[in-house]
């Protein structure tokens, strides 16, 4: 029988940020936080309010954020700084690259409002490559967190982590399911479910539609493995190798475009080891559009059926 995880109340993930930044304020001195005009958005405001001699408002000025950041590092400082994906990347990519990658400073860029649930800001907000973006960057960790109390247990555990890192979340109310007590270790895959059939490996919002998948799946026969990838780099190849050589083929799901994300990262580890047939659950190499979240993922087909119908899929394959 599937593992029955309970939605203990739906809450967005940007808000386990929010606690996780109030937590850290409290209990490490070190921590600094900087905002690009977007406190409300980022959960700042209790870090603000307790601490402000250790949040720094940048404004519209996200390349200067960075900038920043990664000064602060120099005298001992662990900044996290806080904006839109898209703003968080593709905007100061640049600076990214050459003060904080290149110069291995260990700077936290945190990523609210990612992926199509960003909802109807529309395709201009909606960043779909950053983790792509993120991954290939040398000595960059990269996180893809699928609920709140995981979101908060990430953003505590960076700052025990020493180098650059982006930690990507969300705008919309999901499921929280995660146990709020579950250690989190970096790079360290979960298993939710076994199964024997066929390996789901899932990140960040798509997690919970691939447990929703394996409870359909199960009743049409076929024993789905479960497995919560929250860290894409670096990636836990030796779970996703022990899973795969049991079921003998993957389905890759995730709110990112199918081209440089947690898909492309599972394949290649595959490609080395142990080639088994896979299929993609992402953005078909498009932008997004306008629209609800509910009616985005479902256009988009980011959700339980359309992991269903590429398990069946690949199966086939197998």
């Amino acid at each position: 029988m599937i593992k029955k995880y309970i939605n203990t109340g739906s809450k967005d993930t940007r808000s386990g940020f929010g606690a996780g930044m109030t937590e850290l304020g409290q209990k490490n001195e070190h921590v600094v936080a900087l905002c690009a005009d977007l406190i409300g958005s980022l959960k700042f405001d209790d870090f603000k309010k307790n601490h402000p001699e250790r949040f720094f408002q940048i404004g519209i000025a996200e390349a200067n954020m960075i900038g920043i950041a990664a000064g602060l590092t120099v005298g001992g400082k662990i900044p996290f700084t806080g904006t839109f994906a898209n703003f968080s990347t593709g905007r100061v990519y640049d600076q990214i690259r050459q003060s904080v990658a290149y110069s291995d400073k260990n700077v936290k860029i945190c990523a609210s409002h990612a992926g199509l649930t960003l909802g109807e800001d529309g395709a201009t907000h909606q960043i779909l490559e950053d983790i792509g973006m993120m991954k290939m960057l040398p000595g960059m960790t990269v996180i893809n967190t699928c609920d709140y109390n995981q979101t908060k247990a990430a953003t505590i555990a960076l700052a025990e982590h020493h180098g650059p890192a982006y930690l990507r979340f969300g705008r919309p109310v999901v499921p929280n399911f995660t146990p709020a007590d579950e250690p989190f270790i970096i790079g360290k895959a979960i298993m939710l479910h076994e199964g024997t059939d066929v390996t789901i490996i899932a990140t960040g919002h798509l997690v919970w539609e691939a447990l929703i998948a394996a409870e359909t799946l199960e009743a049409k026969g076929i024993s789905a493995e479960v497995i919560n990838i929250h860290t894409i780099k670096p990636l836990d190849e030796e779970a996703i190798l022990k899973s795969v050589a049991k079921t003998g083929c993957v389905v890759t799901a995730e709110e990112h475009n199918i081209l440089g994300g947690l898909g492309e990262s599972v394949a290649r580890t595959l490609a080395l080891n142990n080639p088994k047939p896979q299929e993609f659950v992402a953005v078909q190499d498009s932008f997004g559009e306008s629209g609800t979240p509910e009616q985005l993922m479902d256009k988009y087909k980011l959700n339980h059926q359309a992991i269903v119908e590429a398990v069946e899929k690949v199966i086939i394959r197998r």
